[in-house]
């Protein structure tokens, strides 16, 4: 089976699961559609793969890359020159870019701390968003960026694409179908291999990028290799670690499958017990997340690697759902397992149905999010639920910050001015915090 007819039938057992209330499902692309004028900010090599699906789906137009590093701008232009006739035009900053093509769709892939400020200027121009996740690097940043959605009526589809992919699909049907009984604790997780490391001397940053744009409202830092490309997510002033990463899809997955919306109280506890390079994102941790009627762990571990945690011979991670029925694992590479209380019944399993090359399924979100902006109704991964699941991943490091619990309200953190103060933070220079 080749990528096109991989894509198609993807997308068709997407459509066959889903059954969302607002039934919004992917959908397979005409052979003469219209091509939306779409542009990339962030042109690394995630904002590549969106790309890329945006580009196979065949209803876009690509007019603008936009990257404050040259070297990625001529990477991923050189590539999708062997892609498609579209000549983009390049820009390093997104607001001349928003300006001079009007796009009609705009790809988030920066860092986190810029998500905020794209999307919502996107919005505000006039276009349909799709951000990576997490939304944004604070909590009041995602309040600002559900309220540009609705403002505007534009789409903006968060890149939680587990909530498309067709064993997530399956396995949450399972979950909801009541044969797990009563869930009454879950579990997420990520355990990896690693040791200490070293630390990476600061330097000049190169020529090609400019250092100065690519920090925009977050703290101004001496530049460190470790940083860029692709090791931002470790330096707390830029992203939220472990937890602001991977942390979101699992938790995620936990909020799809409870009816409840947010936590009522959340505790967080870890540190760097083994690190000693140049990031200060925690090296482990674990969230404690109160809901009404069930608790929910995340744990995560960047060191300590071994066989008997593993879920998969490459990693360990998912979720657990622990039921009176028995306990079922929501897991990538090697899809859903539901190992029943009783041992007389036999184990239930389902394979992943994960798209080549990168295991992720893109492809069906990005096709949902075209089918949203047709239809106008919400896409599956709408900004409001990524909104809610950045939050709880957010909330644990707030916790983590203070040394101790919080409650949340789904709005704020009623009664505690040191903890409110910290669901924003100060921007620098001439950017302007969302309002």
């Amino acid at each position: 089976m080749n990528r096109t007819d991989f894509l198609k039938t993807s997308a068709l057992a997407g459509a066959s699961l889903i059954t969302d209330p607002l039934e919004v499902r992917a959908f397979i692309t005409p052979k003469k559609a219209q091509k939306y004028r779409t542009a990339v900010v962030g042109a690394g090599w995630w904002g590549g793969n969106i790309m890329r699906c945006a580009v196979q789906a065949g209803e876009s137009k690509i007019v603008a890359l936009c990257d404050v590093d040259t070297r990625q701008l001529k990477k991923t232009s050189d590539e999708l020159a062997k892609l498609t006739t579209d000549s983009p035009k390049l820009y390093k900053d997104y607001r001349e870019m928003l300006a001079a093509e009007k796009p009609e769709i705009v790809i988030v892939a920066t860092p986190d701390h810029w998500h905020p400020l794209v999307a919502i200027a996107a919005m505000q121009a006039g276009a349909h968003v799709y951000v990576e996740k997490p939304i944004s690097h604070t909590i009041n940043e995602g309040k600002a960026m559900v309220r540009a959605a609705r403002q505007t009526g534009r789409i903006c589809q968060v890149g939680t694409h587990r909530r498309i992919s067709p064993h997530n699909v399956s396995g949450m049907e399972f979950l909801k179908s009541g044969k797990v009984g009563k869930i009454g604790m879950a579990r997420a997780f990520v355990h990896y291999g690693g040791g200490p490391g070293k630390p990476t001397a600061n330097t000049e940053a190169p020529p090609e990028l400019d250092w100065n744009m690519w920090c925009g409202p977050a703290p101004l830092r001496d530049y460190n290799p470790a940083m860029h490309p692709r090791g931002w997510r470790n330096f707390l002033d830029y992203a939220n670690g472990t937890l602001g990463d991977w942390g979101i899809h699992w938790l995620d997955q936990i909020l799809w499958w409870t009816e409840e919306k947010h936590p009522r109280k959340v505790y967080s506890t870890g540190g760097r017990s083994v690190k000693q390079d140049s990031t200060d994102a925690p090296d482990h941790q674990v969230s404690t997340f109160e809901f009404e009627d069930f608790t929910a762990v995340w744990e995560h571990r960047t060191f300590g690697g071994n066989m008997a945690e593993k879920t998969h011979p490459q990693q360990a991670v998912g979720v657990y759902f622990y039921g009176t029925e028995g306990t079922f694992h929501m897991g990538w590479l090697d899809g859903w397992t539901f190992y029943p209380a009783d041992p007389k019944k036999p184990t239930i399993h389902q394979d992943a149905q994960l798209d080549k090359p990168d295991d992720q399924n893109i492809a069906l979100l990005w096709a949902n999010f075209l089918q949203s902006i047709k239809t106008n109704k919400l896409p599956v991964s709408d900004i409001e639920i990524g909104q809610r699941s950045t939050n709880m991943a957010l909330l644990g490091m707030l916790s983590l910050k203070l040394g101790r619990s919080v409650s949340w309200d789904g709005n704020q953190i009623a009664g505690d001015a040191e903890a409110n103060a910290l669901l924003g933070r100060a921007y620098r220079g001439e950017w302007q915090y969302p309002v």
